[in-house]
């Protein structure tokens, strides 16, 4: 009896078919008319009766603004370290330890790869010939060779500072 309570049989729906016809005598509801859309007019480009945008537009003459060469340029004779093929931004600093009886400091360089590598004042690393020029117990320092964008070399400082430990 149980699994039957649910199933009931209702004679007198005259409550519903009430609602229903009440429902239907309403006023229907007015419909808006669909907005107007601006009609799409198309442009015809004709880039060759206008001045081309990758050329100045005062001339120069010919005169190019030169920096004063300063001597700097890296060293590609030399062989490349390892962590010269990581950017500085992919390198972090995770320690730094010193040798027994001297005053060097060593840093301990994670690489990508989650490998750890000693460095010392003088290596190289980072994709722009960055050399180390000091090491502290914060960081280290190092400068870069980079293009100045008009053929020749300029230096830019860079830290990498001792990645905090949770």
């Amino acid at each position: 009896m149980l699994p039957l309570t649910g199933c009931i049989w209702v004679d007198d729906t005259e409550d519903l078919k009430r609602y229903t016809r009440e429902q239907q005598a309403r006023p229907s509801g007015k419909i808006e008319p669909l907005p107007t859309f601006k009609p799409y007019e198309s442009f015809v480009y004709e880039g060759a009766s206008l001045r081309d945008p990758f050329r100045p537009l005062i001339k120069n003459q010919g005169k190019r603004e030169e920096l004063p060469d300063d001597g700097v340029q890296p060293d590609t004779e030399r062989p490349k370290e390892y962590l010269e093929e990581f950017s500085v931004d992919e390198l972090n600093m995770v320690g730094i330890i010193t040798q027994l009886g001297g005053e060097e400091l060593w840093a301990l360089i994670k690489d990508p790869n989650n490998e750890v590598h000693r460095v010392r004042k003088g290596n190289y690393l980072g994709n722009d010939y960055g050399q180390i020029i000091e090491i502290s117990e914060r960081g280290l320092e190092l400068v870069e060779i980079i293009s100045n964008g008009r053929g020749g070399w300029m230096q830019r400082p860079r830290t990498l500072s001792l990645e905090e430990q949770d």
